[in-house]
């Protein structure tokens, strides 16, 4: 472990990617969160970095959809993500599962960098129970929607 900690706003955002979030008037909870990015801040502390939106609880997960995704994550710096995929089984049933990205780009990150994310993200996934994928990406290729789509049918 690096000593880097997970800041408490992790696991609220974790909490609403999962479980969705109360409305106005109350009702059930809706899952409006598609990603949530985090970043290491001054070497010190796992913080919500951005979010991303659905437009509606029931928006389908398009390639598009992933697009947004990865356009949001930086060029030359490490991330962590959580990201809610929907994609057909293999037997052709919906599924949804909140999926861990840790995004390390080899060839435009600082060694010093990658060391700390790669040794911190435990911290995050204490926070985080119930992941229930994993990708490391160290490259764009790593991250084509048809791989991510094969990876999360096995």
């Amino acid at each position: 472990m690096s000593g880097v900690k997970a800041h408490e706003e992790c696991k609220t955002h974790y909490e609403l990617i999962q479980m969705g979030e109360e409305q106005e008037g109350g009702g059930k909870k809706k899952k409006m969160t598609r990603f949530v990015m985090f970043k290491i801040q001054d070497r010190k502390e796992i913080v919500v970095e951005k979010q991303g939106k659905k437009e509606a609880e029931d928006e389908e997960f398009t390639e598009q959809t992933w697009k947004t995704f990865v356009e949001a994550l930086p060029e030359d710096e490490p991330r962590y993500a959580l990201v809610d995929i929907d994609y057909l089984s293999v037997d052709g049933r919906k599924q949804s599962k909140l999926t861990f990205i840790f995004w390390s780009p080899d060839d435009k990150t600082k060694v010093k960098d990658r060391m700390i994310y790669a040794s911190s993200k435990d911290a995050l996934k204490t926070v985080c129970k119930g992941i229930m994928k994993e990708i490391q990406a160290n490259d764009h290729g790593d991250l084509e929607y048809a791989t991510i789509m094969d990876y999360m049918q096995k």
